[in-house]
């Protein structure tokens, strides 16, 4: 496939190269950084943007119950992104570094020993989903109407669980490989096509929010399909040559690499689980505030899933890039790697965030109908809380990303609890109960990017992650 000059690349290299005039980045290191990340940012707003899009259209084609029913099911869906993400946090500095030191072997026991994994932890999640879907969604809200919603779109929706997290270890092989491009790719037109099979299911079958689900299945089981044949054959039609090409028929229970994709995702999962389980007391809090701010709070998420797309493209180019350093024992490389990439993440993030304060109002008058108009101002100012917070993420994904290549990941961990559970819920849970109300919930955005940012940028800063990458590394020894 050729890849064309893109302007996603265009805005992001233009960002980078505006810094390394002012002498915050090397040149070079901004444009590997750029050819990494840009297609992982798109990637990210495709499929950010079709859970917005999903929103939306059950909105408008249902109501509002529907757009809360919904975001009600989201967080027990994100399961599949928490164990997925934490299994393909191992994935990328295991096969990074592998890359990096050319051992392709190893890279490939790797590679099947996390298929392995992310399926025996999904499987579990899919059958729960669709056994208790209605108990699952009564704990966070009594409106019968809300749950019938919500409980119809996860019983489905938990068919494609482990596929999502099949998805996340393909995308993590290509990016560790050096080509997020073909990530981009596969993963942005698996979202594409989703938006079309949703609106078909939605609008013109009408089946409201089970067609919002089944659209989702349909579509990972399709990106799952290209991604398993590409890496097995080397290529897949249409798309062009894949990095690497991985022997389908080898181990997939290889005992060292299982312990070291557990040692190192566990951490990663816990953090991607924080995100997700702390959803769970929010959504009751929102509860108390109101079926309209909890649906001005879904919209607000959604639009902030698109927002922090920088943070998915920085954050694995940091893994990637600096991974491959530390894969050769360019230590001193790695690092500079890592503090650079924080400043481009943080620079983009500022100008997106800009964009989207500015537009705010119109953008999210496209995710309601005539019964949800109440809602729209609530949704606003949260989007502005949002604009600021994301700023921080920049720091946050970009130091985690570097750590995450070193297998140091249990301080992005720690942080992401800290920020999410002792600062941002308790805000939300005053704003709720007491005079503070809204700015609860403007607080919690800023905390929990925030505090992150703060400690991932000093673990960054100590240094200490160097020598626990050597312990995972293939066998070169470090240049300093």
């Amino acid at each position: 496939m050729s890849r064309l000059p893109n302007p996603f690349r265009i805005f992001v290299l233009w960002i980078g190269l505006a810094l390394s005039r002012l002498g915050l980045i090397d040149p070079e290191r901004a444009r590997r950084t750029t050819d990494l990340a840009w297609p992982r940012i798109v990637t990210g707003i495709a499929r950010m943007s079709k859970n917005a899009v999903d929103v939306a259209m059950v909105g408008v084609a249902v109501g509002i119950s529907a757009t809360a029913g919904v975001g009600l099911a989201g967080p027990f869906y994100g399961l599949a992104f928490s164990v997925g993400g934490g299994v393909a946090g191992g994935t990328i500095a295991l096969v990074s570094q592998r890359y990096g030191a050319d051992a392709y072997e190893e890279l490939g026991v790797a590679v099947r020993s996390s298929t392995f994994l992310v399926v025996l932890l999904t499987l579990p999640i899919t059958a729960v989903f669709w056994t208790f879907p209605e108990e699952l969604i009564s704990l966070l809200n009594d409106n019968p109407v809300v749950v019938e919603q919500g409980a119809t779109y996860l019983k489905i929706v938990g068919l494609g669980v482990p596929f999502a997290g099949l998805n996340l270890i393909g995308s993590r092989v290509l990016v560790g490989c050096n080509d997020a491009y073909i990530a981009m790719v596969v993963r942005g037109g698996g979202a594409l096509a989703n938006i079309v099979i949703n609106a078909v299911l939605i609008f013109g079958l009408g089946f409201g929010v089970a067609g919002a689900a089944a659209g989702t299945v349909l579509a990972n089981i399709a990106v799952t399909a290209t991604f398993a044949l590409g890496l097995a054959y080397g290529r897949f039609p249409g798309i062009g040559e894949f990095p690497v090409r991985i022997d389908p028929f080898g181990t997939y229970v290889d005992g060292e690499t299982i312990r070291a994709l557990v040692t190192i995702g566990l951490p990663v999962m816990g953090r991607n689980t924080v995100w997700t389980v702390a959803e769970f007391p929010m959504l009751f809090i929102l509860g108390i505030f109101g079926e309209e701010v909890l649906a001005a709070f879904v919209i607000a998420r959604r639009i902030w899933g698109v927002m922090n797309t920088p943070g998915w493209g920085f954050g694995l180019a940091a893994s990637s890039l600096v991974g491959q350093e530390l894969g050769v024992g360019r230590e001193t490389s790695a690092e500079r790697y890592g503090r650079e990439i924080v400043r481009f993440a943080v620079a983009v993030y500022l100008v997106s965030a800009l964009v989207i304060f500015v537009l705010s109002e119109p953008i999210v008058g496209l995710f309601v109908g005539e019964t949800g108009e109440a809602s729209i101002p609530i949704a606003v100012t949260l989007v502005h809380a949002a604009c600021i917070a994301v700023v921080f993420q920049g720091v946050a994904g970009g130091a985690s990303g570097a750590l995450d290549a070193s297998g140091d990941t249990r301080w992005p961990f720690y942080s992401q609890f800290l920020g999410m559970f002792v600062v941002a819920i308790p805000l939300a849970y005053v704003g709720a109960t007491t005079s503070l109300g809204l700015w609860g919930l403007y607080l919690a955005f800023v905390a929990e990017t925030s505090v992150p940012a703060a400690i991932n940028y000093w673990r960054f800063h100590t240094g200490k992650w160097k020598a626990i990458s050597r312990t995972y590394r293939p066998g070169t020894p470090a240049d300093d």
